[in-house]
């Protein structure tokens, strides 16, 4: 139904969920884990979203962050310094997946493992990234820096699930 999200970007290889990562706070180390529960309305379990101890717990403030293998492989030709901080959770961003692009999840809703998600918003880096991360990664992630997404279901997600795209939202 969806096969020309795959065939545009030049892709046959299911969508899959590469990396997961939380931080229990604002500012606290991205932690990767390989399985987590997600909850309705919450984020991901464990997460400083999830436990509204993010820096942008009022202001705003995203369920949970997903950005790209595309993004990431962006930001690494800009600058190669950044390599083994990027694909280690310096980006801040808390779902990793390969095959899709941000801009084919725009208005659509999708399935990780048994859980839902919707498209809600670009997540441009900011200041506060440099801060915590290190000066510099806001300059290279530029455009490329993820989105929100909404938990619609909650479900469980393991790292190397399909992401499937099920229509808009």
């Amino acid at each position: 139904m969806f096969k020309w999200l795959f065939h545009r970007h030049r892709s046959t290889v299911q969508p899959r969920l590469s990396r997961i990562y939380i931080a229990t706070s604002a500012g606290k180390p991205m932690q990767a884990v390989s399985t987590i529960n997600v909850l309705m309305g919450k984020g991901l379990e464990g997460d400083r979203y999830y436990r509204q101890t993010g820096f942008w717990k009022s202001i705003e403030a995203c369920q949970v962050t997903l950005i790209t293998e595309h993004d990431i492989r962006r930001a690494q030709q800009k600058d190669a310094n950044w390599r083994s901080q990027l694909l280690n959770g310096a980006h801040r961003r808390n779902l990793v997946i390969d095959g899709l692009t941000t801009k084919s999840l725009e208005g659509m809703q999708f399935r990780i493992g048994s859980a839902v998600f919707s498209y809600q918003k670009p997540r441009p880096p900011c200041g506060y990234l440099d801060k915590v991360a290190g000066t510099g990664i806001s300059r290279i992630l530029a455009n490329n820096s993820g989105i929100c997404i909404r938990v619609e279901e909650s479900g469980i997600m393991t790292v190397g699930d399909a992401v499937v795209v099920l229509g808009t939202n």
